[in-house]
């Protein structure tokens, strides 16, 4: 079976579709997970590893008074952050992380906290995307992994969603009728 990153560009290849990726706490591993697919240059337009909170602002066009208000681990921050890095880098989606991997707390929120984004085409994602809130265990480096993990997957399931019957008769015979 394909990695999550590998199917990835393997569904946006297929759906002729880019993506754009906005990350704080993961800092480019995301970037790095999508880029070591093969072919990856098909689909995958860029990223902004915004970890300063001003950045997410001034780079990704995250409300000043949000991120004032409630700081930058906060699901609806994930949510600009997302469709900030599409719009900011011209694609059909765009993916954030932001949240909490220790040692110490952020703006109050525990080590763990973590919202992944997602915004795209799909018809469910108009009101403003889509946010998973995570709650994780484990040290920086696993906290950070798994949320490498949790925003592909959200990303999966929104681009398996959006798959056309014929692109799944394609996965069938590919896969041998089943």
């Amino acid at each position: 079976m394909n990695s999550p990153a590998t199917e990835v560009v393997r569904l946006l290849t297929v759906k002729g579709e880019t993506l754009a990726v906005a990350e704080s706490l993961t800092g480019g591993l995301v970037a790095a997970e999508i880029t070591a697919a093969p072919g990856a240059s098909q689909a995958f337009r860029g990223s902004v590893t915004a970890y300063a909170t001003e950045l997410k602002h001034e780079l990704l066009g995250v409300d000043a008074g949000l991120l004032a208000a409630r700081g930058a681990v906060d699901p609806q921050v994930a949510a600009q952050m997302a469709a900030g890095v599409r719009k900011a880098l011209g694609a059909d989606w765009g993916i954030a992380t932001t949240g909490v991997a220790g040692p110490d707390e952020q703006d109050g929120k525990p080590v763990g906290t973590v919202y992944v984004a997602v915004d795209g085409p799909a018809p469910g994602l108009s009101d403003g995307g889509k946010v998973a809130s995570l709650r994780l265990n484990g040290d920086r480096a696993e906290i950070r992994m798994e949320s490498v993990r949790s925003v592909l997957a959200l990303l999966l399931q929104e681009l398996a969603g959006e798959q056309t019957g014929n692109e799944r008769a394609q996965d069938t015979e590919r896969n041998g009728g089943f």
